[in-house]
């Protein structure tokens, strides 16, 4: 029996440059739609998504988006 869907996991993040100057660096609304507008071009369906904080350079944070996605296999 075959798999019908296949999955792929991504983390989106922005650039790192925000957290050198203000900190931490939280990922802009706008572009993270349109990351995801991207890929449900390409048949991707977000399955699940998580949030989280990542540590960069020791002393900064960075917000991040690790997303599950789905896609039938054609």
């Amino acid at each position: 029996m075959s798999t019908r869907v296949e999955y792929q996991v991504l983390i989106y993040k922005e650039a790192l440059l925000g957290s050198l100057f203000l900190g931490e660096s939280k990922v802009n609304a706008e572009r993270f739609a349109g990351f995801l507008n991207e890929q449900a071009a390409k048949g991707w369906r977000v399955k699940a998504m998580e949030r989280e904080n990542r540590r960069a350079l020791l002393f900064f944070n960075q917000e991040a988006f690790l997303v599950i996605m789905e896609r039938d296999r054609g």
